[in-house]
């Protein structure tokens, strides 16, 4: 009787924690888990999907276990475009180079027409800007536009007086929903490695603030870090997409997710006034997710 007893009450708590794993998938915020495996499909039907990576350039097993996941996440979550967060090709950029480190993992990609807009990190060669596929068109930093989306690639290694001028310009003349930014250094990092890049900050963050910039993404940091939202903006560091520093994210107020024992990735998807992201690791395993409300929404 006494086993019988026990056997119930481990059926009893079996049911209870799957449905409370039901409910932990479902409740506000979170993406659905796809049948297909950990990355959910998009909700909107006419929404911005794209792709972020990090610190890609490598040419090594991690680089391309990481962008098989990605192409396989783009099955159940079809994004339009990926955007590269810097240190795009690693050593020597000869031409085999960038077919070993660029053009061969992202094959996929590349013959389904996905567009890749590259900003630059602090290993690569400037007149990586010339290379097509990198969507740069010989510019260090740039703008353009997705439906209500405005982005800002920027180059964080010379954030001089005439890119600040370009940038605040650009900002104010954007009247779009959304305004997102991306370049190589964190304005914001838990990472024992590098960290913060204040001096940064301290030139371009009022920039963002007055012209409303709604989330901001980086590299550098060879691990996923989500911040802490900073003066009304969101912060991603996603620099983890081939080299990994496991164990780098130290213990901060600043972090709201960390992962650093795995290589990952990032599928984005802006609907309307609201942001979801999913973050993927090598293995495929969803290891964050959840959606933002655009901060100025109602006013445009």
């Amino acid at each position: 009787m006494r086993n019988r007893t026990i056997t119930i009450a481990l059926i009893l708590a079996a049911v209870v924690a799957i449905v409370a794993a039901t409910r932990d998938q479902t409740r506000p915020g979170v993406p659905q888990m796809s049948a297909a495996g950990e990355t959910a499909p998009p909700v909107g039907k006419d929404s911005v999907k794209f792709l972020v990576l990090g610190d890609t350039g490598t040419g090594d097993r991690g680089q391309y276990d990481t962008a098989v996941q990605a192409w396989k996440a783009h099955a159940v979550f079809p994004y339009e475009f990926a955007i590269m967060l810097g240190d795009n090709i690693y050593g020597s950029e000869r031409p085999q180079d960038f077919k070993k480190k660029f053009e061969t993992p992202y094959k996929p990609l590349l013959d389904a027409n996905i567009p890749f807009y590259a900003a630059l990190g602090n290993h690569d060669d400037p007149n990586q800007r010339y290379y097509k596929p990198f969507g740069m068109n010989g510019q260090r930093f740039y703008t353009y536009q997705k439906k209500d989306a405005r982005f800002f690639a920027l180059d964080s290694n010379y954030m001089d007086k005439d890119q600040q001028a370009w940038l605040e310009k650009e900002l104010a003349a954007s009247n779009s929903k959304w305004k997102i930014a991306y370049f190589h250094h964190p304005l914001y990092s838990s990472g024992a490695t590098h960290g913060s890049e204040v001096d940064l900050r301290t030139i371009i963050e009022p920039l963002f603030k007055k012209h409303n910039v709604n989330v901001v993404f980086a590299g550098h940091e060879h691990f996923y870090e989500r911040v802490k939202p900073q003066g009304g903006i969101y912060y991603f560091t996603a620099g983890g997409s081939a080299k990994l520093r496991e164990g780098d994210i130290r213990s901060s107020n600043l972090t709201a997710k960390g992962f650093d024992t795995e290589q990952s990735f990032m599928v984005v998807e802006l609907d309307g006034d609201v942001m979801r992201f999913q973050t993927i690791s090598r293995s495929g395993k969803r290891v964050d997710s959840g959606e933002i409300t655009r901060q100025n929404a109602g006013t445009q």
